[in-house]
């Protein structure tokens, strides 16, 4: 499935680089597209999630106020969803398409090559066991971008084959070459540039998205009237479950970042690159919609 939509994608990165000829301006390009196309789902998924936040302090009232009867409980959760006009499902099928998104354009991004560049499977394996048998170096997770950096020498070897010429892609961006893998050229500073802004906008999200999850929790409850429980604090196991859960986002903001660098250092910095583009991006979106959704609200 994943492989489907790569191939789709992989149209619209390939017009994209026939405008541009340039592998990194075309990956920027194709991002800021795609995010504009699923504008849609973003909105439909920052609005659920602001609804599930009060729905969950109205069900944590429920839950106390129902404790002894789990029966009478069950009921009233059913009954506050359908008031609530909420399925017990909702956001499920926006998650189910950005996870669909996520990997493809990784598929996309990592196989060039096959997805883009329409090369047929048979050429590219080829192409590997050449640069194998020639006792150059071919990544076992990326071996197409190492095809598109040893183009030169394939070329050489195949001067009849009609797909060659297709793997001269252009991957210097900004006299940094997109073909690179950090982990394979350790002392050239410039492969750690991407990774390094890469992590620093995903520490930026992060934190981003832990402070509008607390924001929004924090306006569900002073927006839900706890009448059955005289307006003060539901029961202490709820304070104690909103201490882990800001504990938790703690880590996460500082976890997140540090796995980051693990990947960005194994990846070609064509990869980092796409991956920096959609976290920038990611966090405008997040930024503008949250004001044009609570200026709705108001």
């Amino acid at each position: 499935m994943f492989q489907f939509f790569a191939n789709i994608f992989g149209y619209l990165l390939s017009f994209m680089y026939g405008i541009i000829n340039n592998y990194g301006l075309a990956i920027i390009l194709f991002t800021v597209i795609m995010k504009i196309i699923f504008i849609p789902f973003s909105v439909k998924q920052q609005k659920t999630l602001k609804k599930s936040a009060k729905l969950q302090e109205k069900m944590k009232i429920i839950q106390f106020k129902y404790k002894n009867n789990p029966e009478k409980m069950n009921q009233e959760v059913m009954e506050l969803y359908k008031t609530e006009k909420m399925s017990p499902f909702s956001g499920c099928l926006t998650a189910i398409i950005q996870i669909i998104l996520l990997f493809s354009i990784f598929y996309l991004v990592r196989s060039p090559l096959t997805y883009m560049q329409k090369i047929p499977t048979e050429n590219i394996n080829q192409y590997v066991s050449q640069l194998q048998e020639s006792g150059r170096a071919v990544s076992t997770a990326y071996p197409e971008i190492d095809i598109i950096r040893e183009y030169e020498f394939l070329k050489e070897q195949n001067p009849d084959d009609k797909y060659i010429d297709r793997a001269n892609l252009e991957m210097n961006f900004l006299g940094l070459d997109l073909s690179k893998v950090p982990q394979q050229h350790l002392t050239d500073i410039t492969v750690y540039i991407i990774p390094v802004l890469y992590i620093l906008s995903s520490f930026v999200s992060i934190r981003l998205s832990t402070s509008m999850q607390e924001k929004t929790q924090k306006e569900a409850k002073d927006g839900v009237i706890l009448e059955e429980t005289t307006g003060k604090e539901l029961v202490p196991e709820e304070k104690n479950e909103m201490d882990a859960i800001m504990q938790t986002n703690k880590m996460m903001s500082w976890f997140m970042p540090l796995m980051s660098l693990s990947v960005a250092i194994i990846a070609p910095l064509g990869l980092a690159l796409y991956w920096l583009t959609n976290n920038i991006l990611m966090i405008l979106e997040r930024l503008i919609l949250n004001k044009v959704i609570k200026s709705e609200e108001e």
